[in-house]
């Protein structure tokens, strides 16, 4: 089956990640990178998304003609960061590797075609 893990990065993330000092901060992004190693088997897909301030959004409940925004404009205060397609047995299977995930303190399951 296969799932697309959305990492969701927090607001308190961002800025613990910028008050990190370089040594911790790249012990982090080694801890992603092992994190990747270790279920490659099963990642057929992944990417780090761009800054929220490069997206453009494109709201269509308007009634009328689209309206497009700078800016992901999305309610809320997280945001994705990135995601990985995954090909596991089932959902227990992604939900572990989810549980596993060493960075943004947010995963969000979804089953992909």
């Amino acid at each position: 089956m296969k799932y697309v893990l959305m990492f969701v990065e927090t607001e308190q993330f961002a800025r613990d990640l910028e008050t990190m000092g370089e040594a911790e901060r790249e012990a982090a992004y080694e801890a992603v990178g092992r994190w990747f190693a270790e279920h490659a088997d099963k990642i057929t897909h992944h990417t780090h998304l761009y800054p929220v301030h490069t997206a453009t959004t494109v709201r269509l409940d308007g009634g009328g003609e689209p309206v497009v925004t700078d800016g992901p404009f999305v309610e809320g205060k997280e945001v994705v960061s990135g995601f990985a397609e995954v090909e596991v047995a089932d959902l227990d299977e992604a939900l572990a590797l989810a549980r596993s995930w060493p960075a943004c303190p947010v995963v969000e399951i979804r089953p992909a075609s």
